[in-house]
């Protein structure tokens, strides 16, 4: 990783078969200037967990915070939470009023900001990045996937 080039780590979690698969690659494009993770149950169309960050600390943090709150979206920084939309249906859907569910992505939309983030709606950038049917490049749990040929890739070339 290295936050001066704008190169995070991302990790796919298989989270469906218990298989304990983790896919890891590196991404652009976040932003970032603190040290930080993002990590989503939300990761278009298998929904297994994604996770964007500076360092490992927080990017562990992140992952294992979903796992306790039954999914959703998280940030970390430098060890603490910033902000956290729970998900516990399937990890993909809120069961409080969505008045509270808007008020807590608007917090993780500006604790994005806070830490960098120059996305646009990068809570949903960040979810297509598993999505293996728009190119070029996207992170699945058999690997890095060229959507172009739809062949698996190394990462090193």
């Amino acid at each position: 990783m290295d936050r001066r080039n704008d190169i995070c780590q991302i990790a796919l979690v298989e989270r469906h078969r218990g298989t304990g698969g983790v896919t890891n690659a590196f991404v652009s494009g976040f932003g970032y200037v603190e040290d930080c993770a993002m990590a989503s149950s939300v990761a278009h169309d298998a929904h297994h967990i994604i996770v964007v960050g500076t360092n490992k600390q927080d990017m562990a943090l992140a992952v294992n915070r979903l796992g306790e709150v039954g999914g959703g979206v998280v940030l970390y920084s430098k060890g603490k939470e910033l902000a956290l939309v729970e998900m516990p249906i399937a990890g993909l859907m809120s069961d409080e009023r969505a008045e509270i569910v808007a008020a807590k992505a608007e917090q993780l939309t500006e604790a994005m900001r806070k830490v960098g983030c120059s996305l646009n709606n990068a809570y949903m950038q960040h979810s297509l990045l598993a999505l293996v049917v728009i190119p070029e490049l996207r992170i699945s749990d058999v690997g890095l996937v060229d959507v172009t040929t739809f062949q698996t890739v190394d990462l090193f070339v």
